[in-house]
């Protein structure tokens, strides 16, 4: 923030804008390379939730974007010890943190975390530094120290002590050691290559065990804290009497080398000393001294024999060396020491550990490939190739693993995704080390695909056909269609709607929006309408909706709701009058009785019968065509006057019928027959319907017919004249007009050229006007043409 302000005001004092915007990329690009780490610092023991850092401010991320890329804080290892708040960005401690609790065997202690940014993903690592506190006094392993020294050891002597543990560090660590005042010991403090401080007691004037027994000292152990603290014990001096040999180790320090799977009980190292004296004194008996507490939990020594054997489960990842200080004791209470330093190996012992830190749980179908689905890290605490991992994914699945940084992997999409064939898929991701025997770790990651609207309804058919039964009842349901979408949830809710057309009457059905049932909005009449066809759209709910059509066919079935119309007598007419001559012989038509039914199939079928008849034997009907026939030859005995009525019945269930009347008359001659029948019935009537209806017709059939020959011929005489014109080829006005060298009009011919001819030849084939006939004179200003369309053919075998 200190460099960006500074190059601002640098850039307005120059005054040049295009300076300010270099500047301003130039310090924009530097801050980007500087904030590749955060690293902070905060004193150990502070409270709950102290402040560390304003991430925010050093990275200058609004506080907004926070939120709005979802940043939070990821701490290395199992637990989280930092909270970040995204309305502020300030970033706090969730406890309060022990340097020696979280560092125990470290001298500087850094927490490592991560803060990760979403859309787009960023990841900014960060450090936090736990600075040590004097929180911890130095401790002696032992309250009380005893030392048997023999009165004649010399001046000069040197007795290690126990050393003080201070948990604390560097300058709050153990700094010196301070001895009470007294006339025979001081101290000597030295630092071993461990750094580890380390006191003894040099025998400053000989002892004499006859004048004093036993020496009582006072060890003080001191840190460099502000103010200090210190610890202290006491040195009990016992005085023995002359031994003149101390037992003595055969090596100074033994270097073992040990696996850290090493069973228990398993021998670590045989210590052996020696002591010339003879009985007691020559008796040695083994001890641990200024060793830690932690190696004596993992060590067993055996005080008889000196050996070492294997107490604890050894772990590589916590120390990978122990050093200890083994003491000889002899029968006098004399002693030898000697170092023991145990070297861990590391052993594939620790699979390796997936920690998931970013998952996508859904990602859409239509997401493009090499989207990022989840971030997460892989660590092993084994070390070289046993703490090297590799990562893969099990089974032919659409995703891929990327590495990217510290271990750190990102899953992919490498396919495009298809809810409808898979909609959830189970990613199993496998950590392997690459360790002698191969350790592993699985990591099941569920990810579930959410719909997109990519698949529009489909109809279980292009064409639905139903049929209703003509008058049927309003709102009666006919059907159903049936569509369906192979997305999920509101995009495969299927809607139904007709598709309406302009120009066209509403139709005659409706589709229930939700499930498709077909209904019948009204009465249908099978004479009106027989059947009808409608599109009927199914939409999805997506945005943007898809659909589909499918066509609905009605078909009107046919009831027996029409009885027969008989055209012929006209129902009008009282009796038809039929003339029929005495002579007549049996199978003689008397009249047709004609009839029609506006229903369909056997609905409409007709079937005739004689219902009355005057003299019933005297006629017949046929059953299908309607005709009244003479059933006999007619007799003198007849009666002259015959009333017959004929009964017209269709085949439907009911049936429906009608009946038509006659009145036959049975004469010698037709006048006088003819007259009689006119005086007793009258005439029917010539301008009837019917026949109005007739004339009408017949008049409208032959003006259609005059019409259509009118227009074919018309059309004919278009096309000749055009293929007339397109024959004859246009010449320049200059060829035809010209005065000077043209040829009279009567003498231009058309030209033809055969394409490929060797010779160009050309042949006069016709004169554009034709040949006056033989006697008739040309017109004024014409000359005959010598070449007629019968010598085309003659001219054309001629040569040049």
């Amino acid at each position: 923030g200190w460099l960006f302000r500074r190059v601002m005001a640098c850039g307005k004092r120059s005054g040049d804008s295009k300076r300010q915007v270099i500047l301003f990329i130039l310090c924009f690009c530097v801050c980007q390379s500087g904030a590749e780490t955060l690293r902070y610092s905060l004193p150990e023991e502070m409270e709950r939730d102290s402040f560390v850092a304003n991430i925010a401010k050093d990275l200058g991320v609004p506080v907004s974007q926070l939120a709005a890329r979802k940043a939070r804080v990821v701490s290395e290892g199992s637990e989280q010890l930092f909270r970040l708040n995204q309305n502020t960005g300030v970033l706090t401690a969730k406890e309060s943190l022990d340097r020696e609790e979280i560092c125990p065997q470290s001298d500087t202690c850094t927490l490592v975390f991560k803060i990760f940014f979403e859309n787009p993903l960023q990841l900014i690592r960060g450090e936090v530094e736990i600075r040590d506190v004097n929180d911890n006094s130095p401790v002696f392993p032992e309250k009380e120290m005893v030392l048997k020294i023999l009165e004649t050891a010399s001046p000069g002597s040197r007795f290690p002590l126990e050393s003080a543990q201070d948990k604390d560090v560097g300058s709050n660590g153990l700094q010196n050691y301070s001895l009470g005042s007294n006339p025979h010991f001081s101290l000597a403090i030295g630092t071993g290559k461990d750094r580890v401080k380390y006191v003894e007691l040099v025998l400053q004037r000989q002892l004499d065990r006859e004048e004093q027994e036993e020496l009582n000292l006072l060890l003080t152990a001191i840190d460099g804290g502000s103010p200090p603290r210190s610890g202290t014990a006491q040195v009990r001096i016992v005085v023995v009497d002359a031994n003149d040999n101390i037992p003595v180790f055969d090596r100074e320090v033994y270097e073992v080398r040990l696996a850290e799977n090493s069973p228990l009980e398993q021998l670590v190292v045989r210590v052996s000393a020696t002591d010339p004296d003879e009985g007691s004194y020559g008796e040695v008996h083994y001890s641990f001294t200024q060793t830690s507490e932690r190696s004596r939990q993992l060590f067993q020594l055996n005080p008889a024999t000196g050996e070492i054997r294997v107490a604890g489960k050894l772990d590589f990842e916590e120390a990978k060396t122990h050093k200890m200080v083994v003491r000889a004791t002899d029968g006098g209470e004399l002693s030898g020491h000697c170092k023991v330093q145990v070297e861990v190996l590391d052993v594939n012992d620790n699979a390796p550990e997936i920690a998931l830190t970013s998952l996508t749980a859904s990602i859409p179908e239509d997401a493009p490939p090499r989207t990022v689905v989840a971030l997460f890290s892989v660590r092993d605490r084994d070390s070289g190739d046993n703490g090297r991992t590799e990562c893969s994914i099990d089974g032919d699945l659409p995703f891929s693993l990327t590495p990217t940084f510290d271990n750190y992997y990102e899953l992919r999409t490498n396919a495009a995704l298809d809810r409808e064939s898979t909609a959830q898929y189970n990613i199993t991701i496998t950590a392997t080390d690459w360790g002698t025997t191969r350790l592993s770790s699985r990591e099941n990651i569920f990810v579930q695909v959410s719909d997109v609207n990519d698949n529009p309804p489909e109809f279980t058919q292009e064409i639905y056909t139903m049929s209703v039964t003509e008058n049927n009842s309003p709102m009666l349901r006919i059907g159903s269609m049936n569509a369906t979408d192979a997305d999920a949830g509101k995009n495969a809710r299927v809607n139904y709607a007709l598709v309406r057309q302009e120009g066209k009457e509403q139709p005659e059905v409706t589709v229930n929006a939700e499930n498709g049932d077909v209904y019948i909005l009204r009465p249908l009449d099978y004479e009106k309408v027989r059947a009808f066809e409608v599109s009927v759209r199914a939409s999805d709910g997506g945005s943007p909706p898809l659909s589909a059509q499918a066509l609905l066919r009605v078909v009107v079935r046919d009831e027996n709701d029409n009885a027969p119309v008989v055209l012929h007598p006209h129902p009008d007419s009282s009796a038809a009058g039929e003339l029929v001559p005495r002579w007549a012989p049996s199978g003689y038509l008397v009249a047709k009785v004609v009839a029609v039914d506006a229903d369909a199939g056997q609905n409409a079928w007709l079937s005739y019968e004689l219902a009355k008849a005057t003299e019933p034997g005297l006629f017949r009907v046929g059953l299908h065509s309607g005709e009244v026939r003479t059933a006999r030859a007619v007799t003198e005995r007849d009666a002259p006057r015959q009333r017959l009525v004929v009964l017209v019945r269709d085949r439907g269930h009911p049936p429906r019928s009608a009946t038509a009347s006659l009145a036959v008359a049975l004469v010698d001659g037709f006048s006088e027959a003819h007259l009689r029948v006119s005086e007793e019935a009258p005439a029917a009537d010539p301008d009837g319907p019917l026949t109005l209806y007739l004339i009408a017709s017949l008049a409208c059939v032959s003006a259609l017919f005059l019409a259509t020959a009118v227009a074919a011929v018309v059309v004919k005489v278009r096309r000749a004249r055009r293929s007339e014109t397109e024959t004859l080829p246009t010449f320049p006005t200059i060829a035809t007009e010209s005065s000077a060298g043209s040829l009279p009009r009567s003498y231009v011919y058309d030209v033809c050229f055969a394409a490929g001819t060797v010779n160009s030849e050309f042949r006069f084939l016709r004169p554009l006007f034709p040949c006056f006939p033989a006697g008739l004179p040309p017109g004024p200003g014409e000359q005959r043409s010598s070449v007629c369309s019968q010598d085309v053919a003659n001219l054309g075998e001629e040569g040049d």
